[in-house]
């Protein structure tokens, strides 16, 4: 009969030893063996007729390796199960242990040796101390707004050819081409002067239409811009060395559009909007709202660095090192998981905090809901309301059903958005007027808890 032992070696480490005897597995491993008996395709012999002999030199050992497995397998599972005990990832055979040799000719007992790592037990101690944050609310200013109705009328303003470039509001149309490569292929880009890397930027300014010249991304990209750059622009992230032909095709700048009624209707075309008074009023809530989403993103990431930070939670550190190395679909290197350990960490930590408060809480998402959400995403972006006659929406959703990659990102986004208002809660948060100046100049969250723990 198999046993199953445990004993721990390390904090929140500990190894389960399984025995099986060989009257555990040898009957459904005989079982397995007359199946393949059955159904093996071997030439010279009807399916069905192949001696058993036969069977068992063709394909004995293996299938005796899968039941063995199989049956320890199913008695760690049972164990963990009836133990009731909260691990990290899957368990891993013992690296220390010497594997014993399972042998179909000398059928015998066989040990295995797993080892576990322990979730830990903790409190939340910023919930429970009620911790003091700061919710900002980003006053509007009058020159927000005029900031803001500027971008919107060269949003939607014309192009006006132009000889050069001179300004960091022209349109710059270029092409990209690599240098070294024979019959390469142009790719266009069309963008502000301003959006481009700032040594770019000045090779552009002064060139007219049919001017060209070679740069290497590498060499005219800072480290922020070259990933961007290489991504958004000559499409090849692989290029940072590769030279490129640059050349200027047509420049342009952009004649605002009238503040004016038909302004209005292109920016707020389901409303009538009939004064310059009544469109900043409009634009003014929409500023409101986006920068309300601003600062609640700044209060969710300083809840996040708070509770990763000032929630002791003890971790099996050696066990999850060689988890991350020797217990993933793609292993990782030792350099690597040493490199990687402290943000991997770091996002453990507030796995462990958020599986906590979900369950503690009773905090829940329906399956109702991700649809009903789903489905007022869907309606939003052809710009319909909740009501509305859509008889494609039914066969739409049965589409979606078998969408598991939708279905569980929407998921979890509502989940973190109840999540975050529960925690909201939970703290002592208090609203503080602040300039866009003022909001700008704030550390970022993660650098303050950072150094400070």
């Amino acid at each position: 009969m198999a046993t199953v032992t445990r004993e721990n070696i390390a904090n929140l480490h500990d190894r389960i030893t399984v025995n099986v005897t060989k009257e555990d597995f040898m009957p459904s491993f005989e079982k397995s063996l007359k199946h393949y008996a059955k159904t093996a395709a071997v030439p010279g012999f009807r399916k069905g007729m192949v001696p058993a002999g036969m069977v068992k030199k063709m394909y004995g050992q293996n299938v005796y390796n899968e039941e063995v497995i199989r049956t320890a397998g199913k008695q760690l599972e049972n164990y963990l199960q009836s133990e009731k005990l909260a691990i990290f990832g899957k368990p891993m055979l013992a690296a220390d242990t010497i594997p014993q040799v399972i042998d179909i000719d000398a059928p015998a007992d066989v040990t295995f040796h797993f080892d576990i790592g322990i979730k830990p037990s903790f409190t939340v101690p910023a919930i429970d101390n009620k911790v003091a944050l700061a919710k900002y609310k980003i006053e509007v200013s009058d020159k927000m707004l005029d900031d803001e109705l500027n971008r919107i009328a060269h949003r939607y303003g014309k192009p006006e050819d132009k000889e050069l470039v001179e300004s960091k509001d022209d349109v710059v149309y270029v092409s990209y081409e690599m240098a070294e490569v024979a019959n390469a292929e142009k790719l266009e880009d069309t963008a502000l002067l301003e959006r481009y890397p700032a040594q770019l930027q000045t090779l552009l300014t002064g060139k007219k239409a049919g001017d060209n010249f070679v740069i290497r991304p590498s060499e005219i990209c800072t480290a922020e811009e070259l990933p961007i750059f290489l991504k958004n622009t000559v499409k090849n992230e692989l290029a940072a060395d590769t030279q490129f032909k640059v050349s200027l095709t047509n420049v342009a700048k952009i004649i605002p559009a009238n503040i004016d009624e038909t302004l209005f209707a292109q920016v707020f075309p389901s409303a009538e909007v009939k004064d310059e008074a009544t469109f900043r009023a409009m634009i003014s809530v929409e500023l409101e709202r986006e920068y309300e989403r601003i600062a609640v993103d700044r209060l969710n990431n300083e809840i996040y660095e708070s509770l990763v930070h000032t929630t002791p939670i003890e971790l099996p550190v050696p066990f999850l090192k060689r988890w991350l190395k020797d217990g993933q679909d793609k292993p990782f290197t030792a350099a690597e998981v040493e490199e990687g350990f402290s943000g991997y960490e770091h996002q453990l930590r507030w796995q462990l905090i958020t599986e906590k408060l979900i369950v503690d809480n009773k905090i829940t998402v329906s399956l109702e809901e991700v649809n009903e959400n789903i489905k007022a995403r869907v309606l939003a972006y052809f710009g319909m309301q909740a009501g509305e006659e859509a008889p494609w929406m039914d066969s739409y959703m049965q589409k979606i059903a078998k969408d598991e990659k939708t279905l569980n990102e929407t998921y979890q986004t509502i989940m973190n958005d109840r999540l975050f208002r529960f925690l909201h809660s939970q703290l002592s948060i208090s609203e503080t007027s602040i300039s866009e100046e003022e909001f700008a100049k704030l550390p970022n969250p993660h650098a303050v808890y950072h150094h400070a723990h």
